[in-house]
């Protein structure tokens, strides 16, 4: 369980994010679902499931690149080059070359 002094911190950094533009332009809905995650953090004790979401956070800040395949990669990258040598067609004549499968 959580302490007064952890919870009262807790609620001093969730007064400071009110403050701040980007919490003042997050609608109303998400911003309740967040405080409501918070209060339900605060008050976890399952250690199994605290486990489980710090590995999805882990797995959410992953860089994507090391998430997908080398061939994705170099097909990436393929790409880029192409982009850099010009070698690039405009959407319309893309449109026009693919229209049949549109």
């Amino acid at each position: 369980m959580i302490g007064p002094l952890c919870l009262e911190r807790l609620c001093f950094e969730i007064y400071l994010l009110l403050l701040s533009k980007k919490i003042r332009d997050m609608d109303a809905s998400t911003l309740d679902k967040k405080i409501e995650l918070i209060q339900w953090l605060s008050t976890l004790e399952d250690k199994s499931i605290i486990e489980k979401l710090l590995q999805f956070r882990n797995q959410e800040n992953k860089e994507w690149w090391d998430s997908i395949s080398d061939a994705e990669q170099i097909s990436i990258e393929k790409g880029l080059a192409d982009s850099k040598e010009g070698k690039v067609h405009s959407h319309a004549e893309a449109r026009k070359l693919y229209e049949k499968w549109l």
